[in-house]
């Protein structure tokens, strides 16, 4: 059955931001080719990283990438579930960012570097006291003239919860996520269909990699009894996720670390970009309504991109997503002026199968 994807309240009235529009090859208007597509063949080269731990508040460590050019502007990019700071969208978004001049800090979530964080909790959609720890950190190394944020999937759910729901720091100027599951119950129950199957898979086999590593130095803590009944994010949840993160169960977890009900109080400029055949997202995680009424958040919905995809063929070797990014982080038009002056109908509302 065909989804229609809301691009206008029904008068035809959208914000939005023409300045890029993105053109796919062919093969890659399929929303699972341009999902799968870059994690398959890009490679980037993320040796010129610099590694630096920091340690938690709570005792426990965070690592971090750093790309420094020397600049007074910097970039704080967040991954996406089970990602890191070497996947390939990551290492892509901070060259580009480096070339636009600015620093990049590629921070890795608990658990996420390559060694198991030392306790029980791990990351989440909601953590935000790690980003805010992650800016204060980066504050204290530098005297950065401004802070801009990127987040991709869960690191972009996370940069909304967290400019909606912390105490900004002054610093932070602008921010842009990519594929946001904004409304975590709705994704939850995309990603449980069978045409999604591959994908689900994959995120609870890396999982299972993760309790298994905590079962080693926590076993009286934790364990994978039965783990193969599992077989969407609501029984992984409900098991790990919650219990372990205060959570009441899954459904109190989606509904407290969802980005969506916030949006409105974010108080800088924000792009959110959600491409329209996002396999990954349902319809309750294009905010159009939130964009129309927020003085700073803009919502673009491209036609093609599937979820963290945006590839795209040119001379530079940069993703169309990166360009994106660059263009409204540097673009005084891009960020000032567009909410009432930017408008536009969208000529077809866009279905999902």
């Amino acid at each position: 059955m065909n989804e229609p994807y809301p691009l206008s309240d029904g008068r035809g009235r959208l914000k939005c931001n023409l300045h890029l529009k993105y053109n796919p090859p062919l093969l890659l208007r399929n929303a699972h080719a341009s999902t799968i597509y870059p994690s398959l063949f890009r490679k980037i080269d993320s040796s010129y990283y610099q590694r630096e731990r920091i340690e938690t508040f709570d005792d426990d460590f965070l690592d971090l990438d750093w790309a420094s050019i020397g600049s007074s502007r910097l970039v704080i990019i967040s991954h996406g579930l089970e990602g890191s700071s070497h996947r390939a969208y990551v290492i892509g978004m901070a060259k580009a960012m480096n070339r636009a001049g600015f620093d990049v800090l590629a921070w890795n979530f608990r658990s996420c570097s390559g060694e198991p964080n030392r306790l029980l909790r791990s990351y989440h959609n909601g953590v935000t006291e790690d980003l805010a720890w992650v800016i204060r950190h980066a504050e204290e190394t530098a005297k950065y003239r401004s802070i801009d944020l990127i987040g991709f999937s869960l690191g972009g759910n996370l940069t909304l919860n967290y400019l909606g729901r912390e105490v900004v720091a002054a610093s932070v100027r602008k921010a842009v996520v990519f594929s946001v599951p904004c409304d975590l119950k709705g994704s939850a129950i995309m990603l449980s269909k069978p045409s999604n199957i591959i994908y689900m898979k994959r995120f609870l086999r890396e999982l299972h990699q993760k309790i298994r590593a905590k079962m080693e130095t926590m076993p009286h803590l934790i364990n994978d009894d039965g783990y193969e009944k599992i077989k969407d994010f609501k029984a992984f949840d409900d098991r790990y996720t919650a219990p372990i993160h205060s959570f009441r169960d899954a459904e109190d977890y989606w509904h407290q670390c969802s980005s969506k009900p916030i949006l409105n109080e974010i108080a800088i400029p924000t792009l959110i970009v959600n491409a329209a055949n996002d396999p990954f997202l349902s319809p309750a995680c294009y905010p159009v309504n939130q964009a129309k009424q927020s003085t700073y958040l803009t919502l673009e919905i491209p036609r093609y991109g599937g979820h963290v995809g945006f590839a795209e063929k040119n001379g530079e070797d940069l993703y169309w997503s990166e360009k994106r990014a660059v263009l409204w982080l540097t673009n005084r038009s891009a960020t000032q002026g567009y909410h009432r002056q930017q408008l536009c109908q969208p000529a077809e509302t866009v279905y999902k199968a």
